[in-house]
C-alpha cells in the first residue's frame, strides 16, 4: 500500500525587472532581432534601430529608462522609456523572448515603464508597433493606448538579411494626466 506522490512541477521562473547595465549589450542585441523575426518584422539593422547599440545615449543619459527583465538570471525582455520633449516620452524597444510571452512580463514592463514616466514628470506617451506585431497592439490597447494614426517603418537597403520593403506601423498616445 504505497503512498501516491504528489505531482511535482516545475518550480515557476521569478521573473525580476532592473535597469539595463552595459554588461547586457550583446544579450540586449539577440532579444531584439530574435523577437523581430519571429514576427516577421526584421527589417535588417539600419539607422532605424541604432538606439539599441546605444542604450546610454540614447535612453539613461537622455531624460529616459531602460529596463531589462530576467528569469533566473536569464533576460528574457526589455523595454525603454525615450524623451521626445519636456512633456512627452516615446515607449520603445518592447520585447519578451517568445517562449515566455503570455506570462505577463509585457505587462509588468510596459507598467513599470508608464510609472517611471509619471515620476519623470512626462505628461503622454506615445508609441509605435508594426501590423504583424497584434500581440504587443492588444497589450497597448488594454493599457489605454489609442491608436492615432499609422505610417511606414523606413525601409530596409538591400541587406544580406531581408528585402527591401515597406513595413505599417501603428502610432499610439496615452495621455498621463
Amino acid at each position: 500500500m504505497g503512498r501516491e506522490q504528489p505531482e511535482r512541477r516545475p518550480k515557476p521562473a521569478m521573473f525580476t525587472l532592473r535597469r539595463y547595465r552595459p554588461a547586457d549589450q550583446q544579450a540586449v542585441e539577440q532579444l531584439h532581432v530574435t523577437v523581430l523575426k519571429e514576427t516577421g518584422a526584421y527589417l535588417g539593422r539600419g539607422p532605424w534601430d541604432d538606439d539599441v547599440y546605444a542604450i546610454e545615449e540614447h535612453y539613461l543619459n537622455n531624460g529616459g529608462e531602460f529596463l531589462i527583465g530576467e528569469c533566473d538570471g536569464k533576460i528574457v525582455a526589455m523595454g525603454a522609456l525615450k524623451r521626445t520633449d519636456a512633456e512627452r516620452a516615446e515607449i520603445k524597444r518592447m520585447r519578451v523572448l517568445p517562449e515566455y510571452q503570455g506570462r505577463g512580463y509585457g505587462q509588468r514592463l510596459l507598467e513599470a515603464l508608464e510609472a517611471r514616466a509619471r515620476a519623470l514628470g512626462y505628461r503622454l506617451l506615445h508609441l509605435d508597433t508594426s501590423v504583424l506585431q497584434t500581440a504587443a497592439q492588444r497589450l497597448y490597447t488594454k493599457n489605454g493606448f489609442r491608436e492615432v494614426g499609422r505610417s511606414f517603418y523606413q525601409q530596409a537597403q538591400s541587406s544580406g538579411e531581408s528585402e527591401s520593403r515597406p513595413l505599417e506601423k501603428i502610432l499610439y498616445e496615452k495621455p498621463l494626466i
